[in-house]
């Protein structure tokens, strides 16, 4: 039976009559968390994870972390949101993709990169007390929503906290992103993010 992610995501927000639960958000980039920021800054209190060492090389991760903070402060969040980073440790992604260097875009490697950037936000989600945990990765047409949201559910019952379900692309999200990276005059990537797209991008260039 397919699940509607938003649809259980309108639930929760239905029933909370008026509280403001606490999510820690992870976020893969600036341009994707703006739509998701905007959404869920009405009816929770988020702070944001930056936890990518996924990202390849690290100028690039340096100024997608930039780009972040330049959104949070353009949609005056500043002193709303929490932004929880953490270092460039490429060594995490990469012990993770071993073996799975080759393989395509969307396929096997990714799925151990969610599950990578969901586990350490669980770890801090569970730590820190949060009352539920997502990412903003739901957000893209090329990300598998229901892929994203089996792990989440996983690993929040192994760290001991709840995984909020979602599907930020649905109602028009996507495109809101897109409508608020321009707005803001974001730098907006090229290619995924790490040195296997980027790799992949190149090749297809030269050809």
């Amino acid at each position: 039976m397919n699940r509607n992610y938003q649809k259980e995501l309108d639930r929760i927000i239905r029933n909370l009559d008026g509280r403001r639960p606490r999510v820690l958000l992870h976020s893969c980039c600036g341009p994707c968390s703006s739509a998701v920021l905007e959404y869920l800054t009405q009816y929770f209190d988020i702070s944001l994870l930056w936890y990518n060492p996924n990202l390849y090389p690290q100028e690039e991760f340096e100024r997608r972390y930039r780009t972040q903070l330049e959104l949070i402060e353009k949609m005056g969040l500043k002193d709303r949101v929490e932004v929880v980073a953490e270092d460039w440790r490429p060594e995490e992604y990469r012990a993770a993709a071993s073996g799975l260097e080759n393989e395509p875009e969307g396929g096997k490697r990714c799925t151990e990169c969610f599950r990578l950037r969901l586990r350490e936000t669980a770890r801090i989600a569970a730590m820190r007390g949060f009352d539920y945990f997502c990412t903003t990765l739901t957000l893209s047409r090329h990300k598998d929503a229901v892929r994203i949201n089996a792990l989440g559910e996983e690993i929040g019952r192994e760290a001991g906290v709840a995984w909020l379900p979602s599907d930020f692309k649905k109602q028009g999200r996507e495109m809101r992103s897109t409508e608020l990276a321009e707005f803001y005059g974001l730098y907006r990537q090229l290619y995924c993010g790490c040195e296997y797209s980027l790799h992949k991008r190149e090749e297809h260039a030269a050809e």
